[in-house]
């Protein structure tokens, strides 16, 4: 890591001062911050990767408006690309600071969405994470973008990876923000006392799930990867109309750094902690 690495110009003033002191600038002592735990931490050193500092991104995004029919299953396209787009700027100037810091890579990231008090139509993204740094300076694990990689496994997550053979490239997401459509008068009474799928519900959400998982495996793909660990769906509503619903994917892609796969066996550890 070099100490002269330039500041991104967009970064706020206390952001530039903070990064500087952790990247030992101007005849600072140089520190790290990290958000791991003491195993974490201690894993991610026996790898062979130094943390240099805590990064984080944010973007409080206006959510636009778009009016659904009553009765159909659809895509709100306005939605979910805001809904991406604010994650996306969030990510990356997560990876802006970790650029600052030299960093290879950022582990144990968190990326969190909440609506503002004040303005149902506000929402605050951030993403936080820890950079790192790797003593093996004759692999690279930066993208093929040159950034940064990004994961949100764990540290020991991390380690278990790493040791088996493969490697984190980065972070992937896909959403998507849906409209059920509601079920007509006559449906309604034709369910009434009776055991019956809602097939109209059951595509609604089956699309918008599928939407999301393609859009995550699109971004997976764009990264060359092999494959993606610890993917999850999370299922928002973030105070829209009550038929209104976001799925989002996420996950860690990674590639094989050997052939050789070997995952070390389990040992049996007794904590002498009371």
């Amino acid at each position: 890591m070099t100490n002269n690495q330039p500041m991104p110009k967009d970064l706020p003033t206390h952001a530039r001062e903070r990064l500087e002191a952790m990247s030992g600038q101007k005849g600072q002592r140089r520190l790290f911050t990290s958000d791991l735990s003491v195993n974490e931490f201690l894993l991610v050193k026996e790898l062979g990767f130094d943390p240099v500092g805590m990064v984080v991104g944010c973007s409080i995004y206006h959510i636009g408006f778009q009016q659904a029919n009553w009765n159909q299953n659809q895509e709100m396209t306005v939605l979910s690309q805001a809904m991406y787009h604010a994650r996306e700027l969030a990510m990356s100037r997560m990876e802006e600071e970790a650029d600052a810091l030299g960093a290879d890579g950022i582990v144990g990231v968190r990326l969190t969405a909440k609506h503002m008090e004040w303005e149902p139509n506000l929402a605050e993204f951030v993403a936080i994470g820890t950079a790192v740094v790797a003593r093996n300076r004759h692999i690279s694990f930066r993208t093929i973008d040159n950034k940064p990689f990004t994961s949100d496994l764990s540290g020991q997550d991390f380690w278990t990876l790493l040791r088996a053979g493969y490697r984190p490239v980065g972070l992937v997401m896909g959403n998507c923000v849906y409209h059920v459509g509601r079920q007509g008068l006559g449906q309604w009474f034709r369910n009434i006392g009776q055991n019956v799928e809602m097939t109209n519900f059951t595509q609604a959400l089956y699309d918008a799930r599928e939407l999301a998982m393609e859009r995550m495996q699109a971004e997976a793909t764009h990264l060359k990867a092999e494959g993606i660990v610890g993917a999850q769906i999370h299922e928002g509503r973030y105070g829209w109309a009550t038929h209104v619903i976001e799925f989002f994917a996420i996950g860690t892609a990674v590639v094989p750094i050997r052939e050789d796969h070997h995952i070390p066996t389990p040992q049996l550890v007794l904590s002498l902690n009371d």
